[in-house]
């Protein structure tokens, strides 16, 4: 009698015991979202390696850009104006050994291909 009053009171406290339950609940410094904005846009003034793959009238920059897209579809590609030419420069690189891992692929189905370096900026 003693073993089965036991087990019903492990089984009552077993049936009405729940299971660890939580809510997590971040309290974050309002700061934070507006650092993130500002880095965000740093990012994007940021200067880039380009790599310049041929140049030409706006039709022979468009092919080129269809044979680059073909070829390289993971590389962004971009037509420019620089006049009195068009040009077609793909990629946008923030380290140079980045860019130049790359710039070796790509010189060898292009081989006027050029690595552009940023600009300095003269703020």
């Amino acid at each position: 009698m003693k073993i089965l009053s036991t087990i019903v009171v492990f089984a009552c406290f077993a049936h009405f015991s729940y299971a660890q339950g939580a809510n997590v609940n971040i309290e974050q410094n309002p700061k934070i979202d507006q650092l993130l904005e500002i880095y965000k846009s740093s990012l994007s003034n940021n200067e880039y390696y380009r790599i310049q793959v041929g140049f030409g009238n706006y039709a022979k920059a468009q092919a080129i850009k269809a044979n680059v897209e073909e070829d390289f579809p993971d590389l962004s590609s971009k037509i420019d104006f620089d006049s009195p030419t068009y040009r077609v420069r793909v990629g946008r690189f923030t380290s140079k050994l980045d860019a130049e891992r790359k710039f070796n692929e790509v010189r060898i189905k292009y081989p006027d291909a050029m690595l552009l370096k940023p600009k300095k900026s003269t703020k």
